[in-house]
């Protein structure tokens, strides 16, 4: 976006999201001010740049939330839609650099690398761990969650070698892989239960700053896993309670609402299950010993 007139002497513009002005008059001609004048703060064009700026802010959200959902569902997602919004800065910034599976439509080996471009023609260019860039055009594509991933640690260390950034985190969001010795019948874990809170306000509030809605006297997340949904759900205590509060057991639950068992719990499903429980426990009031 250019430069705009914003009164006598002046014009405005958004450079790395903050709406500047500049003079158009005098010697300080073409110099960026350090801070807006008055009659320029209150200006039209000003005041429609601010919400333009925001509305970016916005999108830019909506874009990471949107890629997100697919990466934790391991969802196929069209190749065409891929390069059609990739033009678009903010669904870049999001899609820059994910892992993307690809190919093998016909019976041939997919393709797995981090990807660097989607082309108008729906050509995806990736690099693979062997730091070669491989040009793939493949119908859909998966952004796969990273507890599927068998090269996870590879992934990681090959990433970290080339200083990459992902705008969602991808390979190095925290996994957990369920336990092959589970209880036959056992339904919830208390693995990370206890953690106490000053209230239950305030654990509600932590587990709504983490993305996790709040439902009753549970927090919950929503995972598609192997093509069915399921919610993992963490006992957060009653809505009114004017006590201290502690987080509960976990538990997962289909759509349907039936509890499953956690035997019945798919890897992602549980991999993000723990993840929140671990992150709600993350804030518990922690007090120091004595001798500390």
């Amino acid at each position: 976006m250019g430069w705009l007139a914003a009164g006598d002497g002046y014009e405005v513009a958004l450079v790395e999201g903050r709406v500047t002005a500049r003079s158009t008059a005098g010697r300080s001609a073409g110099r960026q001010l350090k801070s807006l004048p008055k009659a320029v703060r209150e200006h039209p064009e000003t005041d429609r740049l601010r919400r333009f700026a925001a509305w970016l802010d916005r999108h830019a959200v909506s874009c990471r939330e949107q890629v997100d959902a697919w990466m934790v569902s391991s969802l196929p997602v069209p190749t065409g839609l891929l390069a059609r919004v990739w033009p678009d800065e903010a669904w870049q910034a999001a899609l820059r650099d994910l892992v993307v599976v690809g190919g093998g439509e016909d019976g041939g080996e997919q393709e797995v690398g981090l990807l660097r471009d989607a082309t108008v023609d729906g050509e995806l260019r990736l690099v693979n761990l062997d730091g070669e860039t491989v040009r793939v055009r493949p119908t859909v594509v998966t952004l796969p969650h990273p507890v599927l991933l068998e090269d996870l640690d590879d992934l990681r260390e090959f990433a970290a070698e080339l200083g990459v950034v992902q705008g969602v985190d991808q390979i190095h969001r925290a996994t957990w892989h369920k336990p092959a010795d589970l209880p036959e019948k056992a339904t919830e874990t208390k693995e990370f239960a206890g953690g106490r809170f000053s209230s239950r306000f305030a654990l509600a509030a932590r587990a709504t700053s983490l993305g996790y809605r709040v439902s009753g006297s549970h927090a919950t997340a929503r995972v598609r896993d192997g093509g069915r949904t399921v919610e993992p759900t963490v006992w957060i205590g009653e809505p009114y309670w004017d006590g201290d509060a502690r987080t509960g057991p976990l538990s997962w639950r289909d759509g349907e609402g039936r509890l499953l068992t956690l035997r019945e719990v798919g890897p992602v499903a549980w991999s993000e299950g723990i993840r929140m429980a671990a992150a709600l426990y993350a804030g518990r009031t922690v007090e120091e010993s004595k001798s500390a």
